[in-house]
């Protein structure tokens, strides 16, 4: 009797149909707080699924609604669409303001990641206070990066996916101009104080307008 082979390439579970596993992407997504890669979501979701081609599916679907599928990073996250941001406004809890230093350091670290604090000191044309650096790096919007391989072995600094996510970006790239910093009330609209002298250091920033090393009243 002859004996019937299951072809090599054939899964040995059927996987549930696109419309099942769009609706398995659009449920973590949206019970989701932080985006999701499609890593985490294959392994979430049943075997022999195709979260990426279920995602390609969604976020058609959702094109021209009020929530869109959009990529942060490597990541995948349901958000409100763009021109409705302003109906949001009343869900902030609070707005608080980076001191120039931040923007500044915080800037440098996007545009040149992954960067160095003596290169951010070598760019800006001054010291980076300790606190600067921690503060972002509570924020979870900058983090370490790999280590360098010349002398010393200094330590990089990177952006992270939340920075990404805040601004809505897809990758560093996209990144934020003034505009949208100030729209996002993160800079100040007044003309910054005068122009610093090579070698003078964050806290003179700071102290001028009695705030803490990264958040201004």
């Amino acid at each position: 009797m002859a004996k019937t082979e299951t072809p090599k390439n054939e899964s040995l579970f059927e996987a549930p149909p696109m419309g099942e596993q769009e609706r398995m992407v659009e449920a973590i997504l949206f019970a989701t707080a932080d985006p999701v890669t499609i890593t985490e979501l294959t392994g979430r979701m049943p075997h022999g699924c195709d979260p990426a081609e279920a995602i390609a599916h969604l976020r058609k679907r959702y094109e021209g609604r009020g929530v869109n599928v959009v990529k942060v990073g490597d990541a995948w996250a349901i958000r409100t669409a763009p021109d409705l941001g302003f109906l949001m406004q009343k869900e902030t809890v609070e707005t608080r303001k980076l001191s120039r230093a931040a923007i500044e350091t915080l800037a440098i670290v996007a545009y040149h990641q992954p960067v160095t604090r003596a290169e951010i000191e070598e760019i800006r044309g001054v010291s980076v206070s300790r606190g600067t650096i921690d503060q972002l790096i509570e924020l979870e919007w900058i983090r370490f990066g790999r280590r360098k391989m010349t002398p010393g072995r200094p330590v990089t600094f990177v952006v992270t996916q939340g920075f990404l996510d805040h601004f809505g970006l897809e990758n560093a790239r996209d990144l934020p101009g003034l505009k949208e910093l100030r729209s996002a009330g993160l800079l100040e609209n007044r003309p910054p104080p005068g122009a610093q002298l090579l070698g003078e250091t964050d806290d003179d920033d700071d102290d001028d307008d009695d705030q803490s090393e990264l958040f201004e009243d």
